[in-house]
């Protein structure tokens, strides 16, 4: 099993070779075509353009994003124009409230997005709900990379979040490539209802993995009063582990995905790749 087709999407040049080369190296990793998405987003506040202003005032400002999407994707062929790799240049351009619904119609059709963090200094407010559209939408595992680090296409150590849930189910049936390339996935439980002797669906899902060749260490951890992200983060420290695989957690209000606490607070603080799935 390995991923066909990877998505990264581009809002802005200052992170597109961040998400570029993480795209790129587990592409050709994977034998996959990868898919670049470049898209103008039109910041202007909805009511500025409701409040008085003309027509005029509104093409202007989609054809500055137009033009924007024109620029990332001129950058992008540049970057990939000796590549190794099958790949293709997309734009798009759409008003923030409508970014999600456009990266959701194109992350359908891929196996993984590959995406940066949403949060931190100079990241556009664009990038939440880029992963929102991708994953609630999309439906669709994305791979969140953090800033400043090397590609990571084979971790050898791999934590994978574990509770029983559906999301996580699917995020371990998404990450089966990485996790058959990886020495030692530890499957993390946090305070498992029952204690550790209850624990009947871990061993099915050891099992599972097994079957797939992966070899699995089960961590029982304690919570403490402590946050599930930080008791993750913890120890994927403790146990040098270089990506983390969890389920994402979120609810529809006026049908826009808003990220849950557990998801908000790993992608916040997160040091090494982070693959998710909903």
């Amino acid at each position: 099993m390995s991923y066909k087709t990877i998505l990264t999407v581009l809002t802005e040049e200052k992170l597109g070779d961040l998400t570029l080369e993480h795209g790129y190296a587990l592409a050709e990793a994977q034998g996959a075509h990868l898919d670049v998405l470049c898209i103008g987003v039109d910041r202007t506040p909805g009511g500025y353009f409701r409040n008085g202003s003309n027509t005029m005032m509104v093409q202007q400002a989609l054809s500055q994003a137009a033009e924007t999407a024109e620029e990332l994707a001129t950058h992008a062929r540049a970057w990939l124009h000796d590549a190794s790799i099958a790949w293709a240049v997309e734009t798009g351009s759409a008003p923030l409230p409508d970014v999600a619904r456009n990266v959701a119609g194109r992350a359908r059709f891929a196996d993984l997005v590959v995406l940066p963090k949403p949060y931190g200094k100079d990241h556009g407010i664009e990038l939440v709900p880029v992963i929102e559209g991708a994953l609630f939408e999309g439906l669709t595992p994305v791979m969140v990379v953090p800033d400043d680090t090397t590609p990571m296409v084979a971790p050898e150590r791999v934590v994978l979040a574990w509770n029983g849930s559906a999301e996580c189910l699917r995020a371990v049936r998404a990450s089966l490539p990485v996790l058959a390339a990886a020495k030692t996935v530890h499957v993390v439980l946090v305070d498992p209802p029952g204690g550790p002797a209850a624990m009947t669906t871990d061993g099915l899902l050891a099992r599972y993995l097994a079957r797939h060749a992966i070899k699995v260490e089960i961590d029982v951890l304690a919570k403490r009063g402590r946050r599930v992200s930080d008791i993750l983060l913890e120890h994927g420290r403790e146990v040098g582990a270089e990506m983390i695989v969890m389920g994402a957690y979120g609810h529809s209000r006026f049908r826009e995905a808003i990220l849950g606490g557990a998801t908000r607070n790993m992608l916040e603080q997160a040091e090494v790749p982070v693959l998710m799935a909903h």
